[in-house]
């Protein structure tokens, strides 16, 4: 490497370790659902994950499930209190956790769904409240300020399976690569 390309990346090292260090931080910035990519027809364990990235406590997080999803059941949140919203035909549309998230944590909302059986693209939208009153409705498309989190139900790639030659095909070549070995170290001497 030239002095003159290393003295370039000197230079520019602080700011790429700058932006580095600050995609975690940006990463957390908003309430995200995962998994971010499911199986159709699938019974998923999902998560919303909600960090507090203000200056006071973060009070009460709601999320509208989506129209696709049948959701069935969710986990206990320690020091949060779950209610669960529903419309005329019983069907759960949505949830609220209230508690208490200080400054500087991240809290983690578990539940069960069941995904759409065709491919698609679901929205999940979320509200997070502060002490205070503020509101912010992370429901906004991908490059907002307050985006939205999204789950692609996509079929699987088929997983490639073994032919019963495989155990044969890596032997042959194990002794083929230790031959080549012998046939090596026998040159040099």
């Amino acid at each position: 490497m030239s002095d003159r390309l290393l003295a370039r990346a000197a230079r520019y090292a602080p700011a790429m370790l700058l932006a580095l260090m600050a995609t975690p931080v940006l990463a957390l910035a908003h309430a995200v659902v995962f998994p971010h990519v499911s199986a159709p027809g699938a019974y998923e364990k999902y998560v919303l994950r909600v960090p507090n990235e203000r200056d006071v406590a973060t009070t009460r997080v709601a999320l509208a499930f989506p129209p696709e999803v049948t959701v069935v059941s969710f986990a206990d949140v320690a020091g949060w209190e779950l209610a669960i919203l529903t419309d005329a035909g019983g069907r759960i549309t949505g949830a609220s956790w209230t508690g208490e998230l200080p400054v500087g944590r991240f809290v983690e909302f578990p539940f069960v769904a069941v995904n759409p059986r065709s491919e698609t693209r679901i929205r999940w939208n979320a509200t997070q409240t502060y002490a205070g009153g503020e509101e912010v409705a992370w429901a906004g498309p991908e490059d907002s300020a307050s985006p939205a989190s999204f789950t692609t139900i996509v079929d699987a790639p088929a997983v490639p399976t073994a032919s019963p030659r495989t155990p044969w095909l890596a032997m042959a070549g194990l002794v083929v690569a230790l031959v080549a070995l012998g046939v090596a170290l026998r040159n040099r001497g």
